[in-house]
């Protein structure tokens, strides 16, 4: 980083730590304020589900992909779920073409993590031929620009294209397995919600700016389940979190995972469906 740079995020470091103490954000929300959230979903014709996500100005863009195939050896009564993210070079000044970087690696990882360990598909339901064939989710996400806090808009996305979604229908019959060429709804039995909090000086803030994550000591993403169970963490950044500061983002995670939720199930019509 060029001495000019050093300064600049040094001066705009002190900016956020003076407001932060005001119980405000440069942007003027509130410590624990989301940006405007805007879920679209049915908008890759030729996917199973697709969902493309917007907090403030960061957008995603996610598709699922449903085929047969062989199932892992140590679950041979389970289908799979595969959670893919990439940042295409034109979301970012920073963003260049070719292998995923270390931080791509991470948002693909964290967003796979979180909807896996969740248990929100039953992927028994999945199962066509025990230790034969299974129906596998792809799940692709492309991030379309960044301003901030990816774990959250590839792990909605992800979640929107998956409820939104519907997979072949198969028959099993003693020649083996027959696409019925009709389509159900993917049994999804829940509904995972992660919520990314960063810790600047010693204040803990959700659902961070680009700007803020670039003055950021630490950050953790953690992920709930319905009922308010926690499903995964993962902690981000050299910087360390205090007990206190933990506990207090584990509670902002029940809660706010609420809030999203709620707006998860309204943009895709969530329980209407089931009726």
């Amino acid at each position: 980083m060029s001495k000019k740079s050093l300064v600049v995020e040094h001066l705009k470091r002190a900016q956020m730590l003076d407001v932060l103490t005001k119980g405000v954000r440069l942007d003027g929300r509130g410590l624990l304020d989301y940006r405007p959230v805007s879920i679209e979903t049915g908008i890759i014709e030729k996917a199973n589900g697709s969902a493309k996500v917007r907090i403030g100005n960061t957008e995603v863009i996610a598709g699922v992909k449903v085929q047969t195939g062989a199932p892992f050896e140590d679950t041979p009564d389970q289908g799979l779920l595969v959670v893919t993210a990439e940042v295409l070079p034109l979301a970012s000044a920073y963003a260049e073409p070719g292998p995923p970087n270390e931080d791509a690696i991470e948002l693909a990882r964290v967003a796979d993590r979180g909807i896996r360990e969740s248990g929100v598909v039953d992927m028994k339901e999945l199962c066509l031929v025990k230790g034969k064939n299974v129906l596998a989710v792809f799940i692709d996400v492309s991030v379309l620009n960044v301003d901030g806090n990816l774990f959250d808009a590839v792990s909605y996305a992800a979640v929107a294209a998956l409820l939104s979604s519907t997979m072949p229908k198969y028959e099993v019959t003693d020649e083996g397995v027959k696409d019925t060429g009709k389509t159900v709804p993917l049994p999804v039995k829940l509904i995972p919600v992660s919520v990314t909090m960063v810790l600047i000086g010693n204040t803990l803030i959700v659902d961070p700016t680009l700007d803020e994550e670039s003055v950021m000591t630490a950050r953790i993403t953690i992920s709930s389940a319905d009922k308010n169970n926690i499903c995964a963490g993962q902690k981000g950044n050299p910087g360390g979190f205090t007990e206190e500061q933990v506990m207090h983002a584990i509670d902002t995670a029940l809660s706010k995972g609420e809030e999203i939720r709620k707006l998860l199930k309204k943009s895709v019509g969530y329980g209407k469906k089931q009726k």
